[in-house]
């Protein structure tokens, strides 16, 4: 089997093929998103038979990940995959930078705001806020009602002009 580069669509057709399976499985959590829109697909190595999938959850505790893992082995073995083998690596750790710009386009869409700017190298004591836009009406007259939304990824929003809540994927 040819080696791959992390979250980056393999050159061999072996392994490409299997990458395009493995890219169509849709996050449990957020159903709009594949896994590799959310950048949670790190590499794929095949050889036509076989296909060794690494993912990253978005953080260690992601109860998500075992149905990611299952319903890549599921599709991959759909396709004809006579074994497939899928693992997990906390390192480097997930971040919201590795969502593709078409993933955070479709958080939008769904009325999910999509993390906003790059994840903070907290080199300070000084915690920035950035503002969070409403996806429903663009307005940047929002607050945070709960750190926590929908999911432990998510915080919860409230736009102050249309008065509907929203959830916000917090950068990581």
């Amino acid at each position: 089997m040819t080696a791959v580069s992390s979250g980056v669509r393999p050159v061999d057709a072996a392994s490409a093929d299997a990458w395009d399976i493995a890219a169509r499985v849709a996050d449990p959590e957020v159903p709009v998103l594949t896994i590799a829109d959310l950048g949670v697909l790190r590499s794929v190595r095949s050889d036509g038979r076989r296909a060794e999938v690494v993912l990253t959850p978005t953080y260690s505790g992601c109860p998500a990940i075992e149905q990611m893992r299952d319903d890549v082995i599921l599709q991959l073995t759909a396709a004809g995959y006579e074994r497939v083998d899928v693992s997990f690596t906390l390192s480097p750790a997930w971040t919201t930078d590795w969502m593709s710009d078409d993933g955070k386009a479709k958080l939008e869409r769904y009325g999910i705001a999509p993390p906003n700017g790059r994840a903070p190298v907290r080199r300070g004591p000084i915690p920035v806020t950035l503002g969070v836009k409403c996806p429903r009406c663009s307005s940047l007259h929002t607050r945070e009602v709960s750190r926590y939304g929908s999911t432990s990824c998510k915080a919860l929003y409230e736009c102050l002009d249309c008065q509907e809540p929203f959830d916000f994927f917090k950068v990581h």
